[in-house]
């Protein structure tokens, strides 16, 4: 009888071929805003950390971090887990281009923490299992507030036995993983999270400004609301959301809707409304004077 597959979460693996399953080493491509106090998380979990990012003056905060700078083949010859922290779709295609997965040694883990098109970390993990490397799917949410202090939200798609093997490093800068299934998911929960957020964003000014039109005070409408129905993530945090990602977070919606074939009306508008907004973010006594785009 075959061994039942187990998910993450549960017992340890065995490992009957004796080799030692652990990741000790592990690789970063992408040393930004979320890149960096990743590394600085799995080094004080006991990691070895080799980064590597575009921008070579980043090289000192990777170093001050704990971590070690390495170019791109050392690093894929190094690492048995790499974290590929990107900004951008483009990027990660660039990478997978350029024949990183062929640098990487065999049974290592690439993890793609980015947030990208579902499609592109599933033509990654055609290139893995032509290669012998493991692709997970493994995208994170609550920003850089969370990453400073360690706990993200990780949604993570792929192999069990992979996800399972990766857990202890998603776990050095994640409170809570959840498991989506296959690779690709990760990314289809983590584009329901930033419609969301996204919509909730304009939502809570639109209401606020109204609010404040009226003669009302708006902290004090905010706390009660956190009270109510209306509570939200980005009214919690309300003033902190940079909107630096909001319009490609948009942009890879957009085109996942296009594939599916599914009409997303509010997330097309969400997307102009935001470009309009970013500029003026926060600023209630401002909202509302602009021409916004009409239905």
């Amino acid at each position: 009888m075959s061994s039942p597959v187990r998910r993450p979460g549960s017992a340890p693996l065995r490992n009957p071929g004796g080799a030692d399953p652990a990741i000790h080493t592990v690789g970063i491509i992408g040393a930004g805003r979320i890149g960096q106090p990743i590394i600085g998380h799995l080094v004080r979990n006991g990691f070895t950390v080799l980064a590597h990012d575009a921008d070579a003056r980043k090289r000192d905060a990777v170093e001050g971090r704990g971590g070690g700078w390495a170019e791109l083949p050392e690093l894929a010859r190094g690492a048995e887990a790499i974290l590929i922290c990107v900004g951008y779709d483009r990027e990660l295609r660039s990478l997978m281009d350029e024949g990183l997965v062929g640098k990487v040694s065999r049974d290592a883990i690439v993890a793609v923490l980015s947030t990208v098109h579902p499609r592109t970390v599933q033509d990654l993990e055609a290139l893995g299992q032509a290669a012998g490397v493991h692709v997970v799917d493994a995208t994170m949410c609550r920003g850089g507030r969370a990453a400073d202090a360690g706990t993200l939200l990780s949604f993570v798609g792929g192999p069990p036995e992979a996800v399972e093997r990766l857990k202890p490093v998603i776990a050095a800068y994640s409170t809570d993983i959840v498991y989506t299934g296959a690779v690709g998911t990760a990314q289809a929960a983590k584009a329901a999270n930033n419609l969301l957020m996204w919509a909730c964003l304009i939502a809570n000014h639109e209401a606020l400004a109204l609010a404040k039109r009226f003669g009302v005070d708006v902290e004090l409408l905010r706390q009660a609301l956190l009270k109510t129905g209306a509570d939200n993530g980005v009214l919690r945090n309300w003033g902190t959301s940079t909107m630096a990602w909001a319009d490609d977070d948009l942009e890879v919606i957009q085109a996942m809707a296009r594939e599916a074939g599914i009409a997303l009306p509010q997330a097309d508008l969400n997307r102009e409304l935001c470009r309009l907004l970013k500029p003026k973010k926060f600023r209630l006594d401002q909202y509302g004077d602009e021409p916004w785009p009409k239905r």
